[in-house]
């Protein structure tokens, strides 16, 4: 046992949008592949959302979730787009809020990166900003499905943008979320119409900096009126070069399309809009890999000078445990910064208490992490406990539909 965090900014109270948590711990969110075949919230998910609610005025973040069939398609992976979805969602947020804490849906949209076997399977076209493919790989496996990638029409955006964003932000409200936050991160869809590696469109939507960031800002604005700009969030990653994104390797540098994108999202700030949260993926962290030290390259720094509100700062903040010194420095340094630990709160539904204790903390096991199966999803327990269960068994329990 060592010295924990309670004196540390980390357990002051934070107001984000119109909550104030207890905290600054947030739950990141961790694709672990247990809903329903149909893409319906699980009995599996209601536990693990619930145990890790305990710590009352917590925020958890769900893993990324599908808007629409054209989102995806990956096996066993939650979605918000019909009423059975959000049934299913009402379960876990009512289990959640019971326990005192807040969740937010991360919204999810694919793009080139999407199963083409999975959309061939639904009739749908894998689809992207621009016809390229992440790998040869992925090519290889798109060409064999009989579903290579295209570049979306104009008209097909604006229907993903005001059918498919705005029914999920709608479903999202009606299942209980307090939040909404934008996956606009890791080489996803909306990443990859930020960033001039994966964009080369010549018409509205993209080419300059101004046009490639339209599909967000539109989103933004939506949903802003949809829902409230207060209970809206977006996830960056500027330096990941997970899924082929070149970060700083593009000819346009990666603090010049992301400061506009931040200053637009700041403009609409001071206008009276201001979004929850503003998510960041630090460098450290690629995807769901770390990057070695030497390899790290960028800092979200600008980002920091140019967003005035909240911020949920995300990427390995164990690796220097029970020290954390950078945790410390990054929530100490301002009155505004959360901190969002994923691979941990998968082996810990305790963490925070954890944190605050300075109780050690249990080793999270990767090989589990995507398993259709409830061993090493709720086979973990709160420090000092013990759970009895067969591994067996637990391997062969498979998600069940909330609904």
């Amino acid at each position: 046992m060592t010295v924990g965090l309670e004196q540390s900014n980390l357990f002051k109270p934070i107001t984000i949008g119109k909550n104030t948590l207890d905290q600054r711990v947030a739950f990141a969110p961790t694709t672990r592949f247990r809903a329903a075949d149909d893409h319906t919230p699980s009995d599996l998910m209601l536990q693990y959302y619930s145990d890790r609610a305990q710590a009352p005025g917590s925020l958890l973040i769900t893993e990324a979730t599908f808007i629409s069939p054209r989102a995806g398609l990956y096996p066993n992976i939650p979605g918000i787009w019909n009423e059975k979805h959000v049934q299913g969602w009402k379960k876990i947020t009512d289990a959640v809020h019971a326990k005192g804490s807040y969740m937010a849906c991360q919204f999810w949209f694919l793009g080139r990166v999407g199963s083409p076997e999975l959309l061939k399977k639904h009739g749908l076209d894998l689809i992207s900003p621009s016809a390229l493919y992440e790998s040869e790989e992925s090519k290889k496996a798109a060409e064999a499905a009989g579903n290579p990638v295209r570049a979306l029409t104009e008209k097909e955006i604006k229907g993903i943008i005001y059918e498919d964003y705005k029914n999920a932000a709608i479903n999202a409200m009606e299942a209980g979320f307090d939040y909404v936050e934008i996956h606009s991160a890791h080489g996803y869809m909306l990443d990859q119409f930020l960033q001039p590696a994966t964009n080369q469109r010549t018409d509205n939507y993209g080419g300059s900096i101004e046009k490639r960031a339209r599909i967000v800002l539109e989103i933004i604005d939506l949903l802003s009126d949809t829902i409230g700009a207060e209970k809206l969030a977006i996830r960056l990653s500027p330096w990941a070069k997970f899924q082929g994104m070149k970060a700083e390797q593009d000819t346009v540098h990666p603090i010049t399309t992301f400061s506009y994108v931040v200053n637009e999202l700041q403009k609409r700030a001071n206008n009276g809009k201001q979004l929850a949260y503003l998510s960041l993926v630090e460098p450290r962290v690629q995807g769901n890999l770390d990057v070695n030290t030497s390899d790290i390259v960028g800092s979200n720094d600008f980002i920091k000078k140019l967003w005035k509100g909240a911020i949920l700062q995300s990427g390995n903040y164990t690796y220097d445990s029970p020290e954390f010194k950078l945790l410390k420095a990054d929530v100490n340094g301002d009155n505004r910064t959360m901190i969002g630990f994923s691979r941990y709160f998968t082996s810990n539904p305790d963490l925070i208490d954890r944190l605050k204790k300075g109780l050690e903390l249990t080793p999270y096991v990767r090989s589990l992490f995507y398993a259709t199966n409830n061993y090493g999803y709720n086979t973990f327990a709160n420090y000092g406990k013990e759970l009895q269960f067969d591994p067996k068994k637990e391997e062969k329990r498979r998600p069940v539909s909330l609904i």
